[in-house]
């Protein structure tokens, strides 16, 4: 699917974001009040799981908000801990989390909070929450945004989808022009343009997003320092014996599009940053983006031997005991922001959705006849 050179051009085939939400919030609905839920809950095997969050703060009414599935409020926050208080998940940190991942069952499951991203927001709308709780929880840091030195891309191309009825941009040497005056529209060139940008070497990837702000009057320097934490506030959360710093590299790239020698650099100097700047070991690492086309199983074998022990994916999941976990791609839940229902939530920490998860790229050896593969 590309658009024409020179024209006005469409997006064909591109589901609107919400097409297929109700039909998956009816089965998950459908799930816990069938019991199915409770009974996996139940089951041997299941040591807890990693919840993924990104951004938290209050709830916007715009119109057009590609990045919402990413964002809870802090309201939903602090609905979720009670909730895991109540079904009795041991909330624990990100350590505690990978020992009971090598260890025997535990009789009560755990559940991990991590946030990706290092955004402001998590100071400003997601600390007092969680400090009003007392329950741990990790920040995935990529070092080079406190600098002011990352590019938020992602923000800045929201940022000139929801301003312009008409976008033009360089993709592959042509100028291609899109026609953004309704929501949808603007629905399905994020959409379709964050899948090519994810698909570029890191140099085209500035150039593009670089090229986009000039044109359309976006400062995306300032965007990204005003969504970022800085190193004082970092400091001040590195402080609270509750809180695990981890890496997320250096300047957040898809670690997939990178020749071996770049990526391997971008885990090691990420964590080489933030010990310097944290004076601590930095022990957890998350991959950029975490989705299975983002990163494989070279770069897992580079976490370890970065010396990190574990490396987050967000590819959905469970965490199993007795070491059926791989640490380095530690599966996790990403909470959908557009979903406010606990019984959902219930439903998905249960792990009844969820097949065992692989790095990407790993080969499955054997297979029962008839077993589905991953």
């Amino acid at each position: 699917m590309r658009p024409r050179q020179g024209r006005n051009s469409r997006i064909e085939g591109r589901d609107l974001p919400s097409d297929n939400r109700f039909l998956t919030r009816l089965r998950l609905e459908l799930a816990y009040f069938n019991g199915s839920a409770l009974m996996s809950q139940r089951q041997a095997g299941v040591a807890g799981v990693v919840l993924r969050f990104e951004r938290v703060r209050p709830r916007r009414d715009a119109r057009f908000q590609p990045l919402k599935s990413r964002e809870i409020t802090p309201g939903f926050l602090d609905r979720t801990i009670r909730a895991l208080k109540r079904w009795n998940f041991d909330i624990v940190d990100i350590d505690e989390a990978c020992r009971r991942a090598v260890t025997l069952a535990s009789p009560r499951r755990f559940a991990c909070l991590t946030f990706d991203g290092g955004y402001k927001d998590l100071m400003t709308s997601a600390y007092p929450v969680l400090s009003q709780h007392g329950v741990p929880f990790t920040v995935y840091l990529p070092t080079a945004f406190p600098d002011g030195l990352g590019e938020a891309w992602w923000l800045a191309l929201e940022a000139v989808i929801a301003r312009q009825d008409r976008v033009s941009l360089v993709m592959d040497r042509n100028v291609q022009r899109f026609n953004t005056r309704s929501t949808a529209e603007k629905y399905q060139l994020y959409a379709f343009l964050d899948g090519w940008m994810r698909s570029l070497p890191p140099s085209d990837l500035s150039f593009a997003i670089n090229d986009l702000c000039k044109r359309y009057s976006i400062d995306l320097a300032a965007l990204t320092r005003e969504a970022s934490l800085d190193w004082e506030q970092l400091a001040r959360l590195a402080a609270d014996p509750l809180v695990t710093i981890g890496s997320a590299t250096v300047n957040y790239p898809v670690l997939a599009n990178l020749k071996d020698a770049d990526a391997l650099r971008e885990i090691t100097m990420g964590k080489a940053v933030a010990q310097t700047a944290f004076h601590r070991d930095i022990r957890h690492f998350a991959y950029p983006f975490g989705d299975r086309a983002s990163w494989n199983r070279r770069h897992a074998g580079m976490a370890e031997e970065a010396g990190f022990t574990s490396a987050a994916s967000a590819i959905p999941g469970v965490v199993e005991i007795e070491g059926r976990t791989n640490l380095h791609a530690l599966p996790r839940i990403s909470w959908d922001g557009r979903r406010r229902s606990l019984r959902i939530m219930r439903v998905l920490l249960s792990g009844i959705t969820f097949r065992r998860a692989r790095p990407p790229g790993e080969l499955v050896i054997s297979r029962r006849p008839g077993a589905p593969s991953n």
